[in-house]
């Protein structure tokens, strides 16, 4: 479980806000059940190096504020448009009994077991993270998918996934596909220019080998052709005279 430790702050203006970023810290505030809002502070550093960590907004934080601890759930980042950091939190009380709305992220585990990816087959994921509708000290922090056995053709679907009674996805009336094994995509190869002017080569080639063969020669300067009855002299003596 993550922890975190955070200051109360009492600011009234957004000038006293601002002061609270420039000396290194993060306003937030921690919001629900029957208690009232509560506005702290968290080093910039230490949320950064949290936020990095996988699943942030899935996972159950444990604050301390000043030494009290309280278990919550991160539901928005709100960062700087220009600079792109933190600049406020938004946590949810983890009350135990209130069903809460969260994407789950998936994992898939034993890809050297599956016989369809041996055979080149490709994974195709469908849906990264479930969207769930849980007890808020139930979230589950991934679900896990077994591709051990698993072959071409074969899918996943949200009843492959084991969850607990009072787990359940947001979206019913349907088992909605979370990843396939499709079969690989074979691409052919366009044909390289240096082997298309090749090819062409050889066929002009077996051109002109097969003319030899039928006997046929090249026309040489003088020879008589088909269709010349005449030589040129007798053509000329043939002319009446003017």
């Amino acid at each position: 479980m993550i922890s975190l430790d955070a200051n109360t702050r009492d600011n009234k203006t957004k000038g006293e806000l601002n002061a609270i970023r420039e000396s290194g810290d993060v306003p937030a505030i921690i919001y629900g059940g029957k208690i009232e809002n509560e506005k702290i502070s968290i080093s910039k550093k230490l949320l950064k190096s949290t936020i990095e960590k996988e699943n942030f907004l899935s996972n159950i934080v444990t604050i301390n504020v000043n030494g009290k601890n309280q278990n919550v759930l991160p539901r928005e980042v709100i960062y700087d448009v220009i600079s792109d950091e933190p600049i406020h939190v938004d946590f949810l009380r983890v009350v135990p009994g209130v069903k809460i709305r969260i994407e789950v992220p998936v994992e898939f585990i034993n890809h050297e077991k599956s016989p369809g990816l041996k055979r080149g087959g490709v994974l195709n994921i469908v849906r990264r993270k479930v969207e769930l509708k849980c007890p808020s000290e139930k979230i589950p922090e991934k679900l896990t998918l077994d591709l051990d056995g698993i072959d071409i053709g074969e899918s996943f679907k949200i009843s492959s996934v084991r969850l607990e009674s009072d787990v359940v996805p947001t979206i019913q009336g349907r088992d909605f596909v979370i990843a396939t094994l499709a079969a690989p995509t074979v691409m052919k190869e366009p044909e390289k220019p240096a082997e298309a002017e090749a090819a062409e080569g050889e066929i002009g080639a077996e051109g002109t080998e097969a003319a030899a063969n039928d006997g046929e020669k090249p026309a040489v300067e003088g020879e008589k052709k088909d269709g010349d009855d005449k030589k040129p002299a007798e053509k000329k003596a043939a002319e009446p005279k003017k």
